[in-house]
């Protein structure tokens, strides 16, 4: 049968990749009691400091609805909490805490080990060009606006 498209399917490729790279990261998430959801949630908050909702949505490529009921259930475990903006009291931020810390760097070495385990698989060259490509693909796609419709 002749191939219908003149491309492969790059976000089919690109879920695909998602979906192998995750196997090799869901024991440690699993052993944490964590989802794939609350870890993206815990990992942003980590190295973005107290944001509001809407930037965590953007930032873990979560919905709205899905990020109120995980937001929700973090809050009952304990794992984040919020606080209303001092400068619009209809705003929150939502922050870790003390027992996220501590779930994070219990975390660390583990997930660090895997990156070092895909590291050793690929090869530290390919990693870095991999971050360096997809960073740069998006930050083009991102930039180009498309015909105005």
């Amino acid at each position: 049968m002749k191939a219908l498209f003149h491309h492969r399917n790059l976000p089919h490729l690109l879920l695909y990749a998602r979906e192998t790279l995750m196997q090799h990261f869901r024991p440690v998430l699993k052993e944490a009691g964590l989802t794939e959801q609350q870890w993206r949630v815990l990992r942003t908050l980590s190295d973005t400091g107290a944001i509001e909702p809407n930037q965590i949505a953007k930032h873990c490529q979560l919905l709205g609805p899905s990020l109120t009921r995980i937001l929700a259930g973090m809050e009952e475990s304990g794992l984040i909490v919020r606080a209303r903006s001092s400068e619009d009291q209809r705003r929150q931020k939502i922050s870790l805490t003390p027992k996220s810390r501590k779930l994070i760097e219990r975390m660390r070495p583990k997930i660090d080990q895997k990156y070092q385990e895909l590291e050793a698989m690929i090869g530290k060259p390919l990693l870095d060009r991999l971050y360096r490509d997809i960073d740069e693909a998006v930050t083009l796609v991102r930039q180009d606006k498309g015909p105005v419709v």
